[in-house]
């Protein structure tokens, strides 16, 4: 009997083909001379005969692919996450995909750190190393259900059929990539048999997986616009769907300033010639597919149509709000300069007081020459300026410093009046693509809702002397049955922070009542909102719960928000979050995320940071735990009175209650 951790003997010629992939795979590198597919790979092989062939094919592929300071690292990661495989192997969760995938990411990361830490520009190299031991992790999930044939295996194909056409991209064909060539064939061919949703969703991932490898950005959009265009041609003549993803991509590539972008435009269009030219056969033999259900097609199109008014009012709102940028005045580089030596000096008061004019032509006159040169010297200033000064050299240093400073400023600045300018467009252009993608999708028709109905109370005070209150509350049911509840607070109080609480609610909903996932929803409008929030310094809370009755189950949401209380009986759990508020610079982290369960008889209470102090809260708790109603607006208004008597109006306060009633509970 062969014991259960002792893997069975694999065939030769799968060894072979596991070789041959491992050594093919080595070729697809990223900036810095990474080879995350075959480590992945090797990763996903695991221990044994078949993890060994991965490892010596690794070994080959470095030797022919990579050079002599590439390869010794590869090959030492390499041998690590051979080791690890085989010591973990049989143990468990040690074992599992999850341990796999991280096991590799984080050998990659300090195998490649070391020698980041020892290069010339560590700083520079920092990136690249982090982004190959993600793709590392990345390619060893992926790849794991494809070896050990288990569920999900189609991913890894997909992805393996990326990396090997990314392998050939120093091959052209007619000035075209044709590695680049056949991975939009294979696109095309994904979103052409399996849809829409899934030839975007491929389209991001293997255009991400691109730019990674070619140091560029214009992969990700034009391959995710080109897979949606042509998955909503599925079922209908293959010229449509080529035709689309020809155009789609080059509505992404011609704007783009990047070198592969006019390339990218021959690329798609010799995978959409090869795509024409695929026997029908691989298409199970039919020039036309089944239609979907009508019923399947309007809920698609009305989340379509959602999801693009969700991005539209993203595109007008990153334009409304936001000062318009102006140029900082080169004169502060004098002041703040005049501020480290002049102070103290002898001759403060002469230079800055009695001859300030003269002192001021001196510095005006020296600023062109400073700015054009990128530091200070002392022929930029007048003589009778650089006589009298009896610091010169410290002035000099300390402008020289400032400028730096001032220049990258100035740079900065650019950069983010250029991200925020190529954001609010790729919100139009996804916009305008998503309705006419609607546009072509059948008419409306009923969809049923499915659970009991929940019972919601809200309450909201405005701060003292304040005619509105800053917070905003909303509650909404979905397609699907789930009961969405929000609770936003905006910076400050009055009016200006109940529009930007407002604004977060709308368009969160949008998102979600267009059938986004409340995470990935919730990451766009913090992307977008910090866009906005830039120049501003504007920023709000998002408080989101989300319940599933089918499921019986609630999964709570926050970005810098107030603790929420789950009631049960006389039992009240406290649910708090440590993520920063939607709209702050920095803040790329998902929300706070838990998942509660939902009995009949429970009530979830949110709250705004107005109604009880942070780590002060033992008189709601106590107040929740003591209170046996079923009425959700009489528990709401019941807190409402309490925080104020204690609080005197000192914030906004906004409160919202979801009561799951029991099943022996009648509706109202």
């Amino acid at each position: 009997m062969v014991h259960k951790s002792i893997p069975a003997q694999m065939d030769p010629r799968l060894l072979g083909v596991r070789a041959f992939l491992a050594a093919a795979l080595t070729a697809v590198t990223t900036p810095g001379g990474y080879a995350p597919f075959a480590l992945g790979f090797l990763s996903a092989a695991g221990a044994g005969s078949g993890g060994l062939a991965a490892l010596l094919g690794t070994a080959a592929g470095a030797f022919l692919f990579l050079s002599f300071a590439q390869a010794l690292p590869h090959l030492a990661i390499a041998i690590l996450i051979y080791t690890a495989a085989t010591t973990f192997r049989g143990q468990g969760i040690l074992s599992g995909p999850k341990a796999t995938a991280l096991t590799a990411a984080v050998l990659s990361l300090a195998v490649g750190g070391i020698y980041v830490v020892q290069s010339l520009s560590p700083l520079e190299d920092l990136a690249p190393c982090i982004a190959g031991a993600g793709l590392t992790g990345a390619a060893a999930w992926f790849f794991r259900p494809m070896l050990h044939r288990e569920e999900g295996a189609v991913d890894g194909v997909l992805l393996l059929g990326a990396a090997l056409c990314l392998g050939l991209q120093e091959v052209e064909v007619l000035g075209a990539s044709l590695g680049r060539s056949l991975l939009c064939l294979l696109l095309l061919y994904i979103a052409y048999d399996r849809g829409s949703v899934t030839g975007a969703s491929a389209g991001l991932g293997l255009g991400l997986v691109a730019d990674l490898c070619c140091g560029t950005g214009v992969f990700t959009a034009a391959l995710g616009l080109g897979g949606l265009a042509a998955g909503s041609q599925s079922g209908r003549r293959r010229v449509r769907a080529a035709g689309g993803f020809f155009a789609a991509a080059a509505m992404a590539a011609l704007p783009s300033r990047e070198a592969l972008a006019l390339p990218l435009l021959l690329e798609t269009a010799l995978g959409a010639l090869g795509f024409l030219l695929l026997p029908g056969r691989l298409f199970g033999g039919k020039r036309v597919k089944r239609a979907e259900a009508a019923e399947a097609a309007v809920s698609f199109k009305r989340r379509l149509e959602g999801a693009a008014q969700a991005l539209r009012d993203l595109y007008d709102s990153c334009g409304r709000g936001v000062p318009q940028a102006t140029e900082e005045n080169p004169a502060i580089i004098f002041d703040r300069a005049a501020e480290r030596v002049c102070r103290e000096c002898a001759l403060c008061q002469l230079c800055w007081q009695k001859e300030y004019t003269e002192t001021f032509n001196a510095l005006n006159d020296a600023t062109p020459f400073i700015l054009e040169r990128g530091r200070a010297l002392a022929k930029d200033f007048p003589r009778h300026f650089a006589d009298r000064c009896i610091h010169l050299t410290e002035f000099i240093t300390a402008v020289s410093g400032e400028l730096s400073a001032y220049l990258l400023r100035r740079q900065y600045r650019r950069q983010l009046e250029e991200t925020r300018r190529s954001a609010r467009g790729q919100y139009a252009q996804l916009s305008e693509l998503l309705t006419a993608t609607a546009a072509t999708l059948g008419e409306t028709a009923a969809v049923s809702a499915r659970g009991p109905e929940c019972r919601v109370g809200a309450a909201l005070r405005p701060k003292a002397g304040e005619s509105v209150c800053g917070d905003t509350v909303l509650s909404f049911r979905t397609e699907e049955g789930k009961w969405c509840l929000l609770l936003s607070d905006g910076m400050g109080s009055g009016e200006a922070a109940r529009k930007e609480s407002a604004l977060t609610c709308r368009l969160l909903r949008q998102f979600l009542e267009a059938g986004i996932a409340a995470e990935a929803a919730l990451q766009t409008l913090n992307s977008a909102m910090a866009l906005r929030g830039a120049e501003s310094g504007s920023f709000t809370t998002v408080d989101l719960c989300v319940f599933d009755p089918a499921g019986g189950e609630a999964v709570l949401y926050k970005y810098g928000a107030a603790p929420s209380y789950l009631k049960k009986g006389g039992n009240v759990r406290r649910i708090a979050g440590t993520s920063l508020p939607v709209g702050l610079r920095g803040t790329p982290a998902p929300p706070d995320m838990t998942k509660v369960p939902l009995e009949g008889g429970s009530f979830i209470v949110m709250v705004s940071d107005g109604v009880v102090d942070a780590g002060r809260d033992e008189w709601l708790q106590n107040l929740l735990a003591g209170w046996n109603g079923e009425d959700p607006q009489t528990l709401a208004g019941l807190i409402l009175g309490e925080s104020v008597s204690r609080r005197k109006g000192e914030d906004d306060c906004g409160i919202q209650v979801l009561y799951c009633p029991g099943e022996e509970t009648k509706a109202v």
